[in-house]
């Protein structure tokens, strides 16, 4: 929660976990959403008068499937971003040329239309009661508000989306077998979508009437949180996932290259971003496996030294840019009697960083301008890793002060927009605490191993 002046006033947190059933899935229960929602409320209710409220803004995980029927009950558990069971309907959609033409991106197999192909190929008599197709946090606000609403940023990564005209694709559509009646109202999301039932009002002791924005995917939130909002200024998130995020004044497609490129919560604002599906994830893969936490892991580094000779591929659950490759999965390569979990640790750290560098060269490629670098999420507490990606991108990353500027404080600064009727200008950069530059001495060595990881990338892709 903030107030007039963008200062934090409080704030509350709760988990969520996924399940895996099978390979390649990855679900989560719509209705523990409700609950986290109901408990986060619920405390911050208990720290602070909520009387003064005038808006909410939802950020979430994009590309979710959430088949709801007439009743707006789920019918099967939401299918996530990295679930990647849906890659032969994916592979169907893409050669279809429409779908890159209109959308302006590859159809990867954790976007929500080939998940739901998927759902109507395998379960047709509950595919025929779907009402409403939803992406995760478009489930909460029908909580919230008994509207179906979505917005600009998260519909592009649907793959029914037409991205240069801001509007559900009919064509599209119907190769899915769905209408637009199965798809929400959009709107963008700096602007009003509802407003909040008065009976949640009541019970967290709201005004009546309080704005709900349209908010943003995560991404995108993140870059309203933290300043991204215009062409030249761009983010790198290292967390669960890994973003090279960029945003931009016009819409400039290249779906060929793997770069996503979606429109910002922002009118007449688009972004391109490059992403990892691993690289938080793929440290505490690790982490867990060798029976250690991450901060022990990383904290005994150093200064960034010349990549070292192991190689670690961090493909997990297969990747996305620049690859479009659900099947690859990692690897260590190169490893020899003398690498200890120091040699290991680095080498899960450069996979990551190699991986960015990939995404950095296939955004620029596109002619995507990248000027200023932020670094965001829990990855950049390591300052090994943050150096080792600015060596390798030879670019500075700055890092801000202590404080939440992800996803969920672009969310409530759209919530502002949306009650106040204030624009992007208040969407400013937050202080920077430190500047991390990178070590010219090592940049030709981190070029070396990034072009070992590509050549290595190669040979894992012949074996699988």
């Amino acid at each position: 929660m903030i107030d007039d002046q963008q200062s934090i006033m409080a704030e509350a947190h709760d988990s969520l976990t996924s399940t895996r059933p099978q390979v390649g899935w990855s679900e989560q229960d719509p209705a523990d959403w409700v609950t986290a929602a109901e408990n986060v409320m619920s405390a911050l209710s208990a720290k602070t008068a909520l009387d003064g409220v005038r808006g909410i803004g939802l950020s979430g995980q994009m590309h979710g499937a959430t088949m709801i029927d007439a009743a707006g009950d789920p019918l099967a558990p939401c299918m996530l971003w990295n679930d990647t069971r849906a890659s032969q309907q994916a592979a169907a959609m893409d050669a279809d040329p429409m779908f890159r033409e209109v959308t302006g991106n590859i159809v990867f197999a954790g976007f929500t239309a080939p998940k739901v192909a998927w759902f109507a190929s395998q379960q047709p008599a509950l595919f025929a009661k779907v009402d409403k197709v939803l992406l995760p946090k478009d489930y909460l606000r029908l909580w919230l508000t008994g509207e179906a609403v979505s917005e600009m940023s998260d519909a592009a990564g649907t793959s029914w989306l037409d991205t240069g005209k801001r509007d559900w694709s009919d064509e599209l559509l119907e190769k899915t077998g769905l209408t637009r009646s199965h798809m929400p109202r959009l709107v963008e999301g700096s602007e009003p979508s509802a407003t909040l039932r008065d009976s949640l009002a009541a019970r967290w002791g709201l005004p009546k009437g309080v704005v709900v924005a349209g908010g943003g995917g995560d991404n995108a939130s993140s870059a309203v949180g933290v300043g991204v909002v215009k062409s030249g200024d761009a983010f790198v998130s290292l967390g669960t996932s890994g973003v090279l995020f960029a945003a931009s004044d016009a819409y400039q497609p290249d779906a060929a290259s793997a770069v996503h490129s979606f429109c910002h919560a922002l009118p007449d604002t688009w972004h391109h971003m490059g992403v990892i599906l691993a690289a938080g994830d793929a440290l505490n893969w690790y982490a867990a496996r060798i029976g250690q936490d991450v901060a022990t892991l990383t904290a005994s580094l150093g200064p960034v030294q010349a990549p070292s000779r192991a190689l670690f591929l961090p493909y997990l659950g297969g990747e996305r840019t620049p690859h479009n490759d659900a099947d690859i999965r990692s690897a260590f390569l190169h490893l020899d009697h003398g690498d200890d979990t120091v040699a290991l640790t680095r080498a899960v750290l450069e996979g990551v960083t190699h991986a960015f560098v990939d995404n950095f060269h296939a955004l620029t490629a596109t002619g995507t301008q990248i000027n200023r670098l932020i670094g965001v999420g829990g990855g950049t507490k390591s300052n090994y890793w943050v150096q080792a990606i600015s060596t390798a991108l030879d670019m500075p990353i700055e890092i801000p002060v202590v404080g939440d500027f992800g996803g969920a404080f672009g969310a409530a600064r759209l919530g502002m927009m949306a009650a106040t009727g204030a624009g992007a200008e208040i969407a400013t950069r937050p202080k920077i605490a430190k500047v991390i530059e990178p070590d010219t001495s090592q940049t030709s060595a981190f070029l070396d191993a990034h072009s070992r990881y590509r050549a290595s990338y190669s040979a894992l892709k012949g074996l699988t």
